[in-house]
């Protein structure tokens, strides 16, 4: 107690060297202690892997979402024309204007159509025809920039297509094979409208590492897509690419008017609004949920603490007598359980980084221990577990584990020091 004596004539200010020694004391495990002990550590535990799990779900759902958002955006434009009083036969002439308007990175007429594609295994598989002119391919850089097999070179003076990479797995095809494509809507005889088939060489495999266009998509040149859907001289829609798709409202007054003919706009915010609904509801779910975990470890610190005050209510007392205030003994345990809460919660955010770093490579290791796929492309779209941490959600992470550590410390260190020397001797 010799110890004590010197440190509280050293500092006997709050949270003075005295203060800071007496907690650190308590931090460390005695025999007689273990319990309390082995509840700190829990604790510590609890608190870590709660900011962990939180800051890795978080980076998980903000990486699947901007993933997707990607490659969506990369493969649909962000708005979509639609012609609504005749046929898009000025097709060219619209998409020109459009592309002159501040904003508007570049407008694409297409054709697009369903279809059954047939290959050389198989039954055959839906598939999504999108009739494009060859240097409007060349533009979207998320299909352009990630050709597998083959080129989109000459695109538009040959007959052949450029399909997903899975779809050519599923259908048995490689580069120079010909995929067959019926589309219901055919030529009309007196009997009836009879499906048209026909067989197109495949000369480009492409993948942009969303499996639901991987295994769908065929582009196919603008002109032949013409012929094949009896659509000669016209064009379906125009779809638009902007600079910023957070700023295609303000764009759709613009576009209409550079349209120069009655035109209906569809955003990607109104095509996928469903989608990123639900997704934003499962990430808010997710967080008040996993919260849920750093509450149970904060409600062990304070269980340990009251274990810790009732065990030390002898040396309160002694305290009391040798001069330290009722602030100095609720500084004491404010620092003990903060302790807890600041270390766990700053081990909590390494470990997450460190989890989110390696994401990609912890799956797979854990996909080769248990031969199992994890993260199935089929059923979440994307070929690799994307992780995107935002350092705004990681400092409110941190900000709501400290929040609830501090919180946790308060009642037992304001009944430590509300105990007076005679009360606490009762403890022994």
């Amino acid at each position: 107690m010799s110890e004590a004596v010197a440190a509280r004539s050293a500092g006997a200010g709050p949270f003075s060297i005295f203060e800071r020694m007496v907690a650190w004391r308590y931090l460390r495990s005695r025999r007689k202690e273990t319990v309390i002990s082995v509840i700190a550590s829990i604790s510590f535990l609890g608190i870590m892997l709660g900011v962990a799990t939180l800051i890795v779900v978080m980076a998980v759902m903000n990486g699947f979402r901007a993933e997707l958002l990607t490659r969506i955006l990369g493969v649909n434009g962000h708005l979509i024309v639609q012609p609504l009083d005749s046929p898009l036969e000025d097709f060219a002439q619209v998409a020109g204007r459009i592309n002159g308007v501040p904003g508007v990175k570049y407008a694409i007429p297409l054709i697009d159509g369903q279809v059954l594609a047939q290959g050389n295994v198989g039954g055959g598989t839906g598939a999504l025809v999108r009739g494009i002119r060859g240097e409007d391919l060349g533009k979207i850089a998320i299909v352009a920039g990630n050709i597998k097999q083959g080129s989109i070179a000459g695109f538009d003076t040959g007959e052949g297509v450029a399909i997903g990479k899975r779809m050519a797995e599923n259908l048995g095809l490689a580069l120079g094979d010909t995929i067959t494509l019926i589309s219901p809507d055919g030529d009309v005889t007196p009997l009836g409208t009879t499906p048209r088939m026909k067989g197109y060489p495949i000369t480009a495999i492409f993948e942009v590492g969303m499996s639901e266009y991987d295994s769908s998509i065929v582009y196919m040149p603008f002109s032949e897509a013409q012929l094949y859907f009896n659509m000669d001289g016209r064009a379906q829609t125009i779809e638009i690419y902007v600079d910023n798709p957070d700023n295609v409202d303000a764009l759709k007054p613009k576009v209409e008017e550079a349209a120069q003919r009655p035109i209906d706009l569809v955003d990607w915010r109104q095509r996928n609004e469903t989608f990123f609904s639900a997704l934003q509801v499962e990430r808010n779910v997710m967080f008040m949920i996993l919260t849920l975990i750093v509450l149970v470890a904060a409600l062990n610190i304070i269980s340990g603490l009251i274990m810790l005050v009732k065990d030390k209510g002898h040396d309160i007392a002694i305290l009391r007598t040798m001069g330290a205030t009722r602030g100095a003994i609720l500084r004491i345990f404010l620092m003990t359980g903060a302790a807890i809460g600041v270390t766990g919660t700053l081990a909590g955010v390494l470990l997450g980084i460190v989890i989110c770093t390696n994401i990609e490579s912890i799956r797979q290791f854990f996909s080769w221990m248990t031969g199992k796929v994890l993260f199935n492309p089929e059923l979440y779209f994307l070929s690799q577990l994307p992780a995107k941490m935002d350092p705004r959600e990681t400092t409110y992470v941190v900000i709501m584990a400290l929040g609830l550590s501090f919180l946790a410390t308060v009642f037992p260190a304001w009944r430590a020091a509300r105990l007076d020397p005679v009360e606490a001797l009762r403890y022994e």
